[in-house]
Formats: C-alpha cells, sequence, structure tokens
C-alpha cells in the first residue's frame, strides 16, 4: 500500500461503477480515474444541470471515457427508487455524496438531513441495486465515511434529532452510521457466501467544498472564510483525498469491513489501514441500525437476511 497512486489502479475495462456525489470534489476525481482506467462511469448526481457539466468536463479530461449522468436524490426515495431501475448488473457501488454540518432541516420523506442523506439514501440505493451487485463477480460497495465519526455514535432512540440539534454532532453520527453500515453489510454478505466486499475509506482533510456547504448556506460569511483558508493552508487536494476511496474500490487485497484514510496521521497521505472507533465495530448497534434503516427507507435486502 506504501506510495499506491492512481497508477496502481487495475485496469476497470468491463466493469460498470456508480458513484454518488460525482459532480464535484472527491466524487468527480473518483469517477475521473475509473474511467480513465477504462470503467464505464454512471456519475450519479442530484443537480442535473451540474451533472451534465461534470459530464462535459470528464470528457474532456478522459478523451473517449464511458460516461453517463443517472439523477439521482439521496433526499428522496422516489428518486432513489427511479435510479435503481434499470441495473441488471453493477460492479461497483461508491457511496461518496454527502452533506455536512448544515442547519436543521428534513429531506422530502421527513428525516434529518443529514442522517437521511449521508446514511438512509445510501442504505437504500444500495439495498435496491443489491441484486445487480451479486450478479456481478467481485463486486464491491465502498462507503465514504469521515474521521469525524469520533464526534459520536449513534443514538437508537433519536436517529433524526429531534430531541437535540447539534449539526456537527449530527454529522458525526451520520458518519458512524456509515461505518455500521458497512459492519453489519460485510457480517450479511458473508454469512450469505456472497462474493460482494463492503469496504468503507475516509479522505483525511481534503479541499472539496464540503466544508464551507454549510455555512454558506446558514449565511455564515466568517465561518464561511475561515473554512476556505483551512482548506488552502491545512487540507490535501481532493485528487490526494480520492486515493483512499480508489484504493478500496479497485485494489486486489481489499477486505471486507476495511476502513482505508490517508497514512499521515489519518489526515493525508497514500492510502493505509485507518483506525476507527470501537462503537462502529458493534455487532448488536449494526443490527439496530439496519432494522431501523429497513423500516425507515422500506427497502429490505433481499437475500441478506439477519
Amino acid at each position: 500500500m506504501t506510495g499506491w497512486n492512481t497508477h496502481d489502479i487495475p485496469d476497470q475495462s468491463g466493469r460498470t461503477a456508480v458513484v454518488t456525489g460525482a459532480n464535484g470534489g472527491l466524487g468527480h476525481v473518483i469517477a475521473r480515474e475509473l474511467a480513465r482506467r477504462g470503467a464505464r462511469v454512471v456519475l450519479a448526481c442530484r443537480s442535473e444541470t451540474r451533472g451534465r457539466e461534470a459530464v462535459a468536463r470528464l470528457t474532456g479530461e478522459v478523451p473517449g471515457a464511458e460516461v453517463e449522468l443517472g439523477r439521482l436524490d439521496l433526499g428522496d426515495l422516489a428518486s432513489v427508487r427511479e435510479f435503481a431501475r434499470p441495473y441488471a448488473r453493477l460492479d461497483l457501488l461508491v457511496n461518496n455524496a454527502g452533506v455536512m454540518a448544515m442547519p436543521y432541516g428534513t429531506t422530502a420523506d421527513g428525516f434529518e438531513t443529514q442522517f437521511g442523506v449521508n446514511h438512509l439514501g445510501h442504505f437504500a440505493l444500495t439495498g435496491l441495486l443489491m441484486p445487480a451487485l451479486l450478479a456481478a463477480p467481485r463486486a464491491r460497495v465502498v462507503t465514504v465515511s469521515s474521521m469525524a465519526h469520533l464526534l459520536g455514535t449513534i443514538d437508537p432512540g433519536d436517529l433524526n434529532s429531534e430531541r437535540v440539534y447539534r449539526r456537527w454532532i449530527a454529522y458525526g453520527r451520520s458518519k458512524t452510521a456509515n461505518l455500521l453500515f458497512t459492519h453489519e453489510l460485510a457480517r450479511r454478505l458473508e454469512a450469505s457466501g456472497a462474493e460482494v466486499i463492503a469496504a468503507a475509506a475516509h479522505p483525511g482533510y481534503a479541499a472539496t467544498g464540503l466544508q464551507t456547504a454549510g455555512p454558506r448556506a446558514q449565511g455564515r460569511r466568517t465561518v464561511e472564510r475561515l473554512m476556505s483558508a483551512g482548506n488552502r493552508v491545512l487540507a490535501q487536494s481532493a485528487e490526494a483525498g480520492a486515493l483512499p476511496v480508489l484504493y478500496a474500490a479497485t485494489a486486489p487485497d481489499v477486505r471486507p469491513d476495511s476502513f482505508t484514510g490517508p497514512s499521515l496521521a489519518m489526515w493525508r497521505g497514500a492510502p493505509a489501514p485507518s483506525w476507527r472507533a470501537p462503537w462502529t465495530l458493534d455487532d448488536r448497534a449494526g443490527r439496530r441500525l439496519w432494522t431501523e434503516s429497513e423500516r425507515l427507507t422500506g427497502v429490505s435486502y433481499t437475500g441478506l437476511d439477519g
């Protein structure tokens, strides 16, 4: 893994990948590099306008790339169901899209926005695409979490932060949910004898635009400027931040339920195994979150019963 970079990505010819949030930041870099190595890549984007711009940008960067746009709003389960409908086979799903430290709001289905988009939307998407993933040899599901999961574990009695809402705690809990989801999905896949690998990754501190979106939405211009300055001085590039995700998505030695991040203090550097909080490996918590996620989304994972 030492010094691993995009030149080490295996040939992806003949494989189809879906990357959520691929119109910018990490998602665009991930989609571009998969396409560069021969994959057919679907850019799953909420905004059709930004999605079309991203397709044009990517094909300009990688002439001849096989890339297409799929409209996907993870905050609307009807959109998730519509997006997942056409797939008979899928080799790679990268659950990358997310929101961070947003003002309190709810999704189209009434879920707290960060939990609804970052976790429930991807839980539903993965479940609806699972038959297509099971139909492909050695398929993978890579879910992008964050070291911000250290801000707190989930509260089973208040998944939607209805009692108390603190935007950073809610974000951290949604990132813990990403890791618990990966943990339970990996367990269920192994128990069913499936070849699909479920893994997680995080970018460290990467300048992606995610850091400034929350303050901008709240009109907190001073905080937005501070975040922008931090990105310029402290953060690594989106290209560097995407490497752990690309490693988890393509490297041959990736293990189920692994968590890959930057090697230098989990902040920046080449991909390496990353430390994670013990609560993200709690079997009971994983099962409970899974059961509640099925209930809230109405999506069950056929063939992967607990």
